[in-house]
């Protein structure tokens, strides 16, 4: 009898373990162990050894962006506000590069040449045909209604998915997506919202562009099929918005989330090669994990870039919560947090370029950073830097590790260094998903 509870014990303790371990997988079976191996080959491939590389070729495009710019620096109304409906305007690299041109729709693939940072070699569904959903039922999660937006994702081909009208998705179960796929809202109004999260597991080259992800909640796990040619059990979802576990090349731009059970994005063992930007961020307490275990050595690899993002009403940490690799967190316009915005565990170099900080009126939460888990002996050494960054009602960043940047080997037009964050409103103005109808500019 005590054999049998010990036993009993054990299994239940490995099944809680699981889906830290391995993403709600529940059998980590043959399929599984290929696509493990092959996102970790992807990670090697995908690591930027000088990222010094890739901030600065940020900073560049920035800076020639505001060049080029009006002075304006009215932020368009979001939410529940009134709809901007003025001149289009695109005031940063990213929106310059597709936005304000009234035939986007014909030539939607353009956008897959516009990231930066450190997803920028991202193309998504470039290389496939356009999919057009047409029902926004999630009925059956083992043989996906054609039409639906879990039966485009689970597809091995490239595809650009679209959408034909408006639509409310209420997911049943997370939707697993396949590499090579582009996601992409614009000419229509898309929620995913009240059900599942979404997850890109073990995949390569995905862009999610111009939807809303808000009120997402657990899921109850079972039998998915996470592809044409194979489904598996899995166990309960975490209710994230988008789950990002051991994927490479991955852009996620103007979206909109807010109120998810979890996280609003996560991006976890060995993820790399990944650009959040042009985001609205409401209404949510953890909302940007970057590496999820402080034993998980993979995570060294992870590099992120973090930019032109609106950090808004009602959040409270993780802005992101960053753990053993390099993020570079540039531009983004900070006006609300309740505990922290940025902090990390696990050395992290964490590099804060021209961004906004508006402290809470809380006298305790006056700070940027949060170091966790680590003496001031310990993480006094960690590579984090403010350069250009505003800071206003207080906020104050603690800078630590050597005060002088690495020596740069290149020439001085790569070297232009973000503007600084007085630019920030112009910058993040249509952060957040866009109303962008057909024939008319975004």
């Amino acid at each position: 009898m005590e054999v049998n509870k010990l036993w009993l014990v054990f299994f239940i303790s490995f099944a809680t373990l699981i889906p830290n371990l391995w993403a709600n997988i529940a059998e980590f079976d043959e399929y599984w162990q290929q696509r493990a191996q092959q996102a970790w080959n992807n990670t090697l491939s995908a690591y930027e050894p000088s990222p010094e590389n890739v901030t600065t070729n940020l900073n560049y495009n920035v800076n020639k962006a505001l060049v080029n710019s009006s002075n304006s620096t009215r932020r368009n109304l979001r939410g529940n506000h009134k709809r901007y409906i003025g001149r289009c305007m695109a005031t940063n690299p990213i929106d310059r590069c597709w936005r304000c041109n009234p035939n986007w729709e014909r030539n939607r693939k353009k956008l897959a040449t516009c990231a930066l940072g450190f997803g920028h070699k991202t193309r998504g569904g470039i290389m496939g045909r356009y999919y057009v959903v047409t029902d926004n039922s999630d009925d059956n999660v083992l043989d996906p209604k054609p039409g639906t937006l879990r039966h485009a994702a689970i597809q091995r081909r490239p595809l650009w998915i679209i959408f034909a009208h408006d639509m409310n998705i209420k997911l049943s179960q997370e939707l697993l997506v396949q590499s090579n796929k582009t996601i992409d809202g614009r000419g229509a109004n898309v929620h995913i919202a009240y059900g599942a999260g979404i997850t890109l597991q073990f995949v390569d080259n995905v862009i999610i562009h111009n939807v809303h992800i808000h009120h997402i909640v657990k899921s109850g796990g079972g039998l998915i099929r996470d592809s044409v040619d194979h489904y598996g059990f899995r166990t309960v979802g975490d209710g994230d918005g988008i789950s990002i576990f051991g994927s490479t090349n991955i852009w996620l731009d103007h979206l909109s989330m807010s109120e998810c059970q979890d996280g609003l994005i996560d991006a976890i063992q060995g993820s790399t090669a990944v650009t959040i930007s042009n985001c609205h961020f409401t209404h949510h307490n953890d909302v940007i994990l970057l590496g999820a275990s402080d034993s998980y050595d993979r995570d060294k690899l992870m590099q992120v870039t973090v930019a032109f993002n609106h950090f808004g009403k009602e959040l409270i940490q993780r802005m992101p919560r960053c753990r053993w690799g390099f993020f570079h967190v540039v531009n983004n316009d900070y006006t609300h947090w309740k505990m922290y915005a940025i902090g990390g565990s696990m050395h992290p170099t964490i590099i804060s370029q021209g961004n906004r900080f508006i402290a809470p009126d809380d006298p305790t939460a006056k700070e940027i950073t949060n170091r966790n888990y680590a003496p001031e002996s310990e993480w006094s050494k960690w590579v984090w830097r403010s350069e250009g960054d505003l800071f206003l009602n207080g906020a104050h960043f603690r800078t630590s590790g050597p005060p002088a940047p690495p020596h740069l080997t290149y020439d001085k037009l790569d070297m232009i260094k973000a503007k600084p964050a007085t630019f920030v409103r112009r910058l993040t103005r249509f952060a957040g998903a866009l109303y962008c109808k057909r024939g008319v500019k975004c």
